[in-house]
């Protein structure tokens, strides 16, 4: 097998586990509150990277210069996964996870005043298109407006800030020590929170808890080995496979069939997120971040 098809079966592999784990939380959330299902994923989840850096370079990658760096960037990411966790409990699946590709696009936007880098008019075309998708998707102002559509636009810029920090520290701090410190802090905070959230889960939600976490660190893997064995160009379009997964496990498990403008703003999403992929493989923006 060829390492461009590795990427694209580690890339789909991820997105599926990604979507598997959604779907899991989104069950789990009817029960009990995102900062309980935070809690038994980070704790989860903690160990396993630490397992993994241990054998990726040692423990050593987990050292760091830059504490309020980590602090920030977990604090940024907690609030991703509340909004987001808080989301699905209110949205379809399917809705959820169109909405949040737009993640990519405020990545575009922010790096211009946080990074100081040059967006073009064709990249900043099809961003605006992307977002003209966000808006057939939401729909602000129409009947089918919710607050769960406006929870989840924010866990989409709260995730595009985790990617801009990610930018900007990524060449100065080892990918294990961002993944461990971006998943330690969410775990101190919502354990912090329990006495006032916790609620006693049932048998069966003890191992959902478990796997949750299981898949969270495989989707993980599965992205960081696909960008590994093949160009970023070449795979990333493959995370839009979520889309396709969130609407038959939302079909499957909740009976949700998305409405038409669901389907139509989501292909706006990423047709833009596609263009720009396209764009930046041929001309090679040349990025220029502030010091």
């Amino acid at each position: 097998m060829s390492e461009s098809f590795k990427g694209i079966g580690f890339m789909c592999l991820g997105v599926f586990c990604l979507a598997l784990g959604d779907a899991i939380t989104k069950w789990l959330g009817e029960v009990h509150s995102p900062l309980q299902i935070i809690f038994f994923r980070t704790l989860v989840s903690l160990p396993l990277i630490a397992l993994i850096a241990r054998f990726n370079g040692g423990l050593r990658t987990l050292t760091t210069r830059r504490p309020g760096v980590h602090l920030l960037r977990g604090l940024i990411f907690t609030s991703t996964m509340i909004c987001f966790m808080w989301g699905l409990t209110l949205l379809p699946l399917a809705e959820t996870t169109a909405i949040a590709f737009a993640a990519p696009l405020f990545v575009t936007l922010l790096s211009v005043p946080l990074l100081g880098e040059r967006v073009d008019r064709p990249t900043l075309l099809a961003t605006t298109l992307g977002f003209v998708g966000v808006l057939v998707v939401v729909r602000p102002g129409g009947e089918s407006f919710q607050l769960g559509a406006l929870v989840v636009v924010g866990a989409a810029v709260f995730y595009a800030l985790m990617m801009i920090t990610a930018r900007r520290y990524g060449s100065r701090e080892h990918l294990w020590a961002l993944v461990f410190y971006s998943t330690l802090v969410p775990l101190l905070v919502s354990a912090t929170t329990l006495p006032w959230v916790w609620q006693m889960p049932a048998p069966l939600h003890w191992p959902a808890f478990l796997v949750a976490g299981f898949l969270g660190v495989g989707a993980m893997t599965g992205l960081t080995l696909a960008f590994r064995y093949a160009p970023a160009a070449l795979v990333a379009p493959f995370d839009y496979t979520a889309l396709l997964w969130a609407v038959l496990l939302g079909w499957w498990f909740w009976g949700e069939v998305p409405d038409i403008w669901v389907f139509v703003g989501g292909s706006l999403i990423i047709a833009s997120g596609l263009a720009i992929a396209y764009h930046e493989r041929r001309t090679s923006l040349e990025r220029r971040p502030t010091a």
